[in-house]
């Protein structure tokens, strides 16, 4: 059976048995601070569980995309040791919210396990928590006389956190056959292979309390969740995840590429094939490869499959590739890795290109390390972990690498480090403000608010809630609050556009809306401060946008769309939206991209945008379902998750739409409202991503009036007409490096001046102290003391306050018999510094003093 066939085959099941399916969540976790990645099924459904939440949801179903590679479930340095270990896996569950409970979902496992999949009875066998009579009873009432085990301890007992639901689970194994190592669960040998855990029930029946008791819930639910690799390695009859359908097409493409035919388990493949899972779909939610926090977790995801590329003789970018293997594999589950394919391959390739370089520094720097370390040294721990940490190498590979110069490393001060970072580096929370609970109160009572703000700038309505300081009040009579209508015509901040300002009026009050935002999806907020009089919850009150500021911001947001449009005409579909912000002043994009847009190209986008701008093209919004609107070309922001019923957003040039995007947005009914589009700056802001700023209609006034201000202030400072600007600049220019020119000889001539000449064991060498030098005059003085000197050392120290720089060169003579790398590690050591360097040239700097560094490098000149 396939694992397509499985995963359909559970949520028609599930369907069939009254469940509602929904769409696997994304991978990054909704307003849930806690998690680094959602890494498992329940997590999308948390405030369901606690509370918090509530809803028309009683029986629910979903194959959930799942991550664990960082935070507290990391499962990142398993995978490619074990057969059942993955960083990315899909998670089949099933839901109840107060609605059934135990009798239920055993009776659902069991019946979808024996009949749906027809697994043989005699190999199955369930645990139970030790005190869980009741699930016990209903085991055998409903299976028979399978094993039944009672458990205790954490394993077969869930909680979400120190306090909350918590309940004891039921867990589902499956015999493998005597083939296999290991015994049943809850005897000494259970790790082994033969029992494999296949589903697991939890029973949400108490509420954990912060004195440490529990108390009974009195709405029980049940989570539950059975891995797809896993099931479907039992399904397939396979010993091993990695051997499924699920892997297949995706090692074959490892084999094709490496040029190796290892068993479809070898580490390094499974390595690979996993990540290529986790890193696309990471991508294509919008995480980039970073310093920091998820993007961080990606960047150590695409380098260790590399390093595993290494292993396997593959020396050029190849996960870029890879990716697109994944995608043909999967986008009919998850058409957003479809939608995402280009963006994701030029993402790898600009991360692989990177660390390759960075493996290459690497090797050269671990190479200067073991210079002059003798057979059977021991490398640091410390200097081994500098490789791991910030280039990217494992130990083992550090290790491999030494073995052939019978160096050996520090493991044991290796692990020290390692501990080190990460109990510095771990998870404490996303960085994102979770909502506060009010709005969650609120929007359960309260239900959606209505915008109105499409057709109108002016609306009728009532006062459903005043808070302010996180409390709900009923009479607002002075300063700032927080204040919910039934219907609005304010925009709340949302899909970049900010949100509106104005005025609610009531009969006895005046209250000014600084704000608009949106929580829970569906609760629009307004925020501002009370001008005048008193406004109380049930009054009736005039809500009315600043329409002025509204028609500069439809303006912007249309433009945005015409933006993304010529920029993908003109560099290619892979200039995909990366985010974007919008108000009344000016417009940013965000897009994928590694290099800067030329000149003439801005020039050509400016260009299409106006054209579309004076050819005045109707702009066009329609409801439609997401299928219908995405079969007809729209655009879906990259790693949005949109419901069912969309609104696009559509500019025509007769039957052809020239942009076509998911949109809740405002927009000009035509596109000559938007005046004129100017870009005003384009730069790159993060690996992989650049940013467009730019203007529309008058604001473009404001631009040039600028501009035209800075050239008129520069004419009068040179003393010429605006139109001379040009040529008198670069006569300038010319003259500057001319001179400059004329000081830099001036200064090697005197420096030239001071060289002093000694011999040491018969090698001439040449010194220099000099200060307040940059780097590059440093070389050019080391390049005429060579000319001068053909045979010999050279050592030129460059004073700069308290620090010390070296610049150390070794003629090609005497390169066999004196390091220059050599000779600074022993000039460094009075300056206790660092540098690098090989045979011929090295530098390095540190703080101390000049002389006593020359001195040191010249007692070391030695050669044998």
């Amino acid at each position: 059976m396939l694992s397509r066939d499985i995963r359909r085959c559970f949520l028609k099941f599930f369907e069939n048995n009254g469940h509602k399916i929904e769409e696997s969540s994304s991978v990054i976790p909704h307003n849930d601070p806690t998690l680094l990645f959602t890494n498992a099924g329940m997590v999308q459904f948390k405030d369901f569980f606690t509370g918090r939440e509530t809803g028309d949801r009683k029986r629910v179903s979903t194959a959930q995309k799942c991550i664990r590679a960082g935070g507290k479930h990391n499962d990142l340095d398993q995978v490619g040791f074990t057969s059942r270990h993955h960083t990315f896996f899909e998670m089949l569950g099933n839901f109840s919210f107060g609605d059934y409970f135990k009798e239920e979902a055993v009776y659902f496992a069991w019946t979808f396990l024996v009949k749906e999949l027809q697994l043989p009875r005699e190999r199955l066998s369930a645990t139970v928590y030790r005190t869980d009579e009741e699930a016990k009873i209903l085991w055998k009432k409903i299976a028979g006389d399978i094993p039944v085990i009672p458990i205790s301890g954490s394993d077969n007992f869930w909680s979400m956190g120190e306090t909350g639901p918590c309940g004891p689970c039921s867990e589902i194994f499956y015999d493998r056959g005597e083939k296999f190592f290991g015994g049943m669960p809850g005897t000494p040998d259970q790790d082994g292979d033969r029992y494999t855990e296949i589903w697991n029930i939890v029973f949400m029946q108490f509420e954990q309390m912060k004195n440490g008791s529990r108390i009974s819930l009195g709405k029980k639910s049940v989570d539950t969740g059975m891995g797809l690799e896993r099931i479907t390695s039992v399904m397939q009859g396979k010993e091993d995840n990695y051997l499924t359908d699920l892997f297949k097409e995706i090692i074959d493409e490892i084999k094709s590429f490496s040029g190796t035919n290892f068993a479809d388990t070898h580490p390094s493949y499974k390595v690979i094939a996993d990540h290529i899972r986790s890193v696309s779909f990471l991508i294509a939610e919008g995480v980039l490869p970073s310093n920091e926090g998820r993007g961080y977790v990606l960047r150590r995801i695409i380098r260790r499959a590399m390093r595993h590329g290494n292993f396997l003789n593959v020396r050029e970018p190849f996960l870029f590739r890879l990716s697109n293997v994944l995608v043909d594999v999967m986008k009919d589950v998850y058409p957003e890795l479809e939608r995402g394919r280009s963006v994701i391959s030029s993402a790898l390739y600009s991360e692989e290109e990177k660390f390759l370089t960075t493996l290459d520094r690497g090797l050269k720097i671990l190479q200067n390390e073991v210079n002059g370390m003798a057979a059977g040294s021991v490398l640091s721990g410390e200097k081994a972990f500098k490789l791991y940490d910030t280039y990217g190498f494992p130990l083992d590979l550090t290790r491999d690498i030494l073995k052939s110069e019978n160096i050996d490393v520090d493991t044991v001060g290796f692990e020290a480090a390692l501990r080190e970072q990460k109990n510095r580096a771990k998870w404490v929370g996303s960085g994102e403000a979770r909502e506060d609970a009010i709005w969650c109160d609120l929007a359960q009572k309260i239900g959606p608010v209505e915008f109105s703000g499409y057709e109108k700038e002016k609306d009728s309505s009532k006062i459903l809630a005043i808070i302010r300081d996180g409390k709900e009040i009923d009479v607002l009579s002075s300063g700032k609050a927080f204040i919910v209508t039934e219907s609005t015509p304010f925009y709340s901040e949302c899909g970049g556009q900010c949100g509106d300002t104005g005025f609610i009026k009531g009969e006895e009050g005046v209250f000014k809306v600084t704000n608009t935002g949106r929580f829970q999806d569906t609760l629009i907020v307004h925020e501002g401060e009370l001008l005048s009089g008193r406004l109380k919850k049930l009054d009736r009150v005039e809500s009315e946008i600043d329409a002025e500021k509204r028609g500069k911001i439809r303006a912007n947001h249309t433009a945005i769309h015409l933006l993304h449009a010529a920029l993908r005409r003109v560099s290619g579909n892979h200039a995909v939206q990366r985010g974007s912000f919008l108000n009344e002043n000016r417009l940013r994009f965000d897009f994928s991209g590694d290099s800067r847009i030329s000149d003439d190209k801005i020039r050509e986008i400016e260009g299409i945008v106006n054209g579309w701008i004076l050819s005045n093209l109707p702009v066009k919004c329609e409801i439609m379902s997401k299928d219908e609107a995405l079969a007809a070309g729209a655009t879906a922001l990259f790693g949005e998750k949109y419901g069912d019923s969309v609104r696009t957003v559509s500019v025509m040039s007769g039957d052809e739409r020239i942009s076509s995007e998911l949109c809740g947005g405002t927009h000009v009914s035509a596109t000559g409202r938007i005046g004129l589009f100017k870009i005003l700056s384009e730069n790159g802001i993060g690996s992989g991503v650049r940013r467009i700023e730019a203007v529309t209609g008058e604001k473009i006034l404001d631009h040039l009036r600028n501009i035209e201000r800075i050239l008129r202030s520069a004419a009068e400072n040179l003393r010429c007409d605006p139109s001379e600007l040009e040529e008198k600049t670069k006569e300038l220019t010319a003259d500057l490096k001319r001179k400059d020119h004329e000081i830099l000889l001036k200064k090697q001539e005197t420096a030239l001046e001071k060289v002093r000449k000694t011999t040491q064991a018969g090698v001439t060498v040449c010194s220099l102290e000099v200060a307040d030098c940059n780097m590059n005059e440093l070389s050019s003085l080391n390049d005429l003391i060579s000319a001068e000197n053909p045979s010999g050392v050279i050592v030129v120290a460059n004073r700069n306050e308290d620090k010390v720089s070296l610049i150390i060169s070794v003629s090609p003579d005497l390169q066999n018999r004196i390091g220059a790398v050599g000779l600074l590690k022993a000039g460094l050591v009075p300056l206790n510094g660092k540098g690098g360097g090989n045979a011929a040239f090295a530098r390095g700097g540190g703080s101390g003093k000049a002389e006593a560094a020359i001195e040191a490098v010249k007692n070391a000149v030695n050669p044998t």
